[in-house]
């Protein structure tokens, strides 16, 4: 029966019984975490043999005879170019390989624009109004970029086929002051939605009003599936906008921080010839190179794009059991209760849950009451403002299979006692 079909008695017993069980829970020192898509210390053993394939006695030339230990190659090394290319599904005429984090690539290309604009347009920072496009809910890292540069940012709805289209295409096509749009069209941040073809043709055919309007394609979880049966595929983005004659209106973003090392991966940025050689002319006076070393080393361990979907079978039976944990929870203690919906992901590192409306920030808090930290309720909005208060973010990586299963359980019993507390007052006051 769902909660709010209940009688104030039945909802009153069955709460005493739940505080109970939430006093009990609280008294096991539970110290677990769900905030952030941290792999395990297990995840990165997996890629342990990373350290071993170059050494003092190995070649340390690139392919093309480049001595990777000096300066040069500032677009970095052909045979990292392609194994980055292979993973967006571009060219590597296509890409420039930077250092660990396609995040601060995210930052330098939004902190340009802001100073010194983009193919010749004004700098953001002298025009009067700047907007950026935000599906929601959607990565808190994005919208805290673009709230660091006062650039206002608009909501869009997002589907299981990715962003409310018919909302983009107004904004962008009318706005002039529209500059941008951020994405994650693969097993996105939080929900695990991958975009639908025709909606990767829809953002290649747009027509912006503002020349300099760019789409920030965060293809972080290109190759990051669940299972080998059930896996989404997506369009490249770069080759859609060459079709559609809109070549520079894309950056793309890719590292492997959740494939080999967080902290010592490779990135890379895919983009048309126009918009890479205003970013070479950047970069030259920005560095002299990046880690060549490190390219070579990821290159030697995973070889190419078979190398790397092998090594993410890996990762995927490590991922998949903490998923399953939770969902399994999540579909036994409350399906049918009308007090919660939640996705089952193909990919990526997150679970979507939406609680009752105005329910998600009293979850959280109760949940760390009794040692589950969970992602900051609002942060998958921008300004960290749910309008809703009911999205929650879980993220499933870190803590092991049996601490996922104990913190479900206290997750659950939280969205039971927040959601009866919201319907006594709401209903029975």
């Amino acid at each position: 029966m769902q909660y709010s079909e209940m009688s104030k008695e039945d909802l009153l017993a069955l709460k005493q019984e739940l505080d109970a069980q939430y006093a009990e829970a609280k008294g096991k020192g539970l110290k677990l975490d769900m905030s952030r898509g941290k792999p395990s210390a297990m995840q990165l053993d997996v890629s342990l043999g990373l350290m071993d394939v170059i050494n003092s006695s190995s070649r340390l030339a690139a392919s093309d005879g480049t001595d990777c230990r000096n300066y040069g190659m500032l677009e970095g090394i052909p045979e990292a170019k392609k194994l980055m290319a292979d993973i967006m599904g571009t060219t590597p005429e296509h890409v420039i390989i930077y250092g660990n984090s396609s995040l601060n690539i995210m930052y330098d290309q939004v902190s340009r624009a802001y100073s010194h604009g983009i193919l010749g347009n004004t700098p953001w920072c002298r025009l009067d109004k700047i907007k950026f496009l935000c599906p929601v809910p959607g990565y808190d890292r994005h919208f805290a970029i673009t709230e660091y540069f006062g650039i206002e940012m608009i909501p869009v709805p997002m589907s299981q086929d990715g962003p409310d289209m018919d909302i983009v295409e107004q904004y962008v096509n009318q706005d002039e002051s529209v500059k941008g749009i951020w994405c994650v069209p693969k097993y996105s941040n939080p929900q695990g939605f991958t975009y639908s073809d025709e909606t990767v043709r829809r953002f290649a055919a747009l027509k912006p009003a503002a020349k300099d309007f760019r789409i920030f394609w965060d293809n972080a979880y290109a190759i990051h599936h669940l299972y080998d049966d059930r896996q989404d595929e997506i369009l490249d983005i770069i080759s859609e906008c060459e079709k559609a004659g809109n070549p520079d209106i894309v950056f793309e973003f890719a590292s492997t921080s959740k494939i080999s090392f967080p902290g010592s991966g490779i990135a890379a940025l895919a983009a048309s010839a126009a918009n890479l050689d205003e970013i070479r002319r950047q970069l030259t006076l920005q560095t002299i190179g990046h880690d060549k070393l490190n390219q070579l080393r990821h290159v030697r361990y995973f070889q190419d794009i078979n190398g790397l979907k092998i090594h993410m079978k890996k990762h995927a039976q490590q991922m998949r059991p903490k998923f399953e944990a939770v969902l399994n929870v999540l579909d036994k203690e409350l399906s049918g209760l009308g007090i919660g919906s939640w996705n089952a992901p193909r990919g990526g590192y997150f679970i979507s849950f939406d609680a009752m409306e105005g329910c998600a920030k009293a979850i959280v808090a109760k949940c760390k009451e009794a040692g589950v930290t969970l992602t900051k309720a609002g942060a998958t909005f921008p300004y960290g403002n749910d309008p809703k208060d009911s999205n929650i973010r879980i993220a499933p990586s870190f803590p092991t299979p049996e601490e996922m299963a104990q913190a479900s359980d206290l997750f659950v019993l939280c969205v039971k006692l927040v959601s009866i507390e919201k319907i006594l007052e709401t209903k029975y006051a």
